[in-house]
């Protein structure tokens, strides 16, 4: 039985959770004393907030210190870091806060983020394949056996790890679901198979811990482990590794499919406007009589 009154005393967690929230704040009020706070920007505020919220509780509340007890706990605290907490502060879209607090509060114009300063994309953001597979194998990497077991002895190596799989989880929603001044530069569709091929990768991770039937994190072999195995332990892993990515990623699979059925309504009905529009051309001359040849 899982107690709830053990929490993590993470000092960097705590400072850098106070950096970024009070920076945002800072932001939004120079944004509000320029006059460009509207609701929207209000609301997606209290996204952020509540993501960056959220990836402070995974290191400093009983998730944490369970998580170097029972492998699974740790599961849950890798999916609440790399997608749960990063969806929701990418969804927050805290940049043009960010970008007010650094400008002195000049907000003027609404430059694409998406490009450089060369006016062309920036390489990695413009290559969204290759950023969701850059981001899949950070995730991967930081789930092999060696690294977790050694990131669960070394407390500045698991510090680095959360960093890094924050990274890459900002990265890959930073692709499918854009955070506003930045849109995504792939169509529906196109996000969609990005998000299939993720599933794909953690359903094959989780099968491969669910079925496996070697211990594949002996550190984790523990005391606590008196009612489970570790081998049930690195089972239920898997399980929450499988399942556990499943809602997130179903939902944004939703609206992109429901954004590419929109674009496809408009673009037909676009089509058929222009066609009842555009004059049509009589095959007989308007002038009376035979045509000379």
């Amino acid at each position: 039985m899982l107690s709830f009154a053990h929490w993590s005393a993470s000092w960097p967690a705590l400072l850098c959770y106070v950096l970024a929230a009070v920076a945002h704040l800072a932001g939004l009020r120079r944004l509000a004393s320029a006059g460009t706070l509207g609701r929207d920007r209000r609301d997606q505020a209290l996204i952020f907030q509540a993501g960056l919220l959220l990836a402070l509780l995974a290191l400093v509340s009983p998730i944490a210190y369970w998580s170097q007890i029972f492998l699974w706990v740790r599961s849950l605290q890798f999916l609440v870091l790399a997608l749960v907490a990063t969806g929701l502060m990418v969804l927050g879209a805290p940049w043009q806060a960010f970008r007010a607090l650094l400008s002195g509060g000049s907000v003027s114009g609404r430059p694409d983020a998406t490009k450089g300063g060369n006016g062309r994309a920036a390489w990695l953001f413009a290559r969204p394949a290759l950023a969701v597979i850059l981001a899949n194998v950070i995730w991967l990497g930081w789930l092999l056996p060696a690294i977790t077991d050694r990131a669960l002895r070394d407390p500045g190596l698991a510090l680095a790890g959360h960093a890094c799989c924050l990274a890459a989880g900002f990265l890959f929603w930073l692709q499918l679901i854009g955070s506003r001044p930045l849109s995504p530069l792939v169509s529906p569709m196109r996000r969609l198979t990005l998000v299939v091929g993720t599933v794909g990768v953690m359903t094959v991770l989780g099968m491969v811990l669910v079925f496996g039937s070697g211990v594949l994190y002996p550190a984790y072999a523990n005391s606590a482990h008196h009612v489970m195995t570790v081998l049930d332990d690195q089972q239920l892993s898997g399980a929450v590794l499988w399942m556990g990515v499943l809602p997130a990623l179903i939902a944004v699979a939703v609206a992109l499919l429901m954004r590419w059925l929109n674009d496809e309504e408009s673009a037909e009905l676009s089509a058929d406007l222009h066609r009842l529009l555009t004059p049509r051309k009589d095959a007989w001359s308007a002038r009376p009589g035979f045509r000379s040849r």
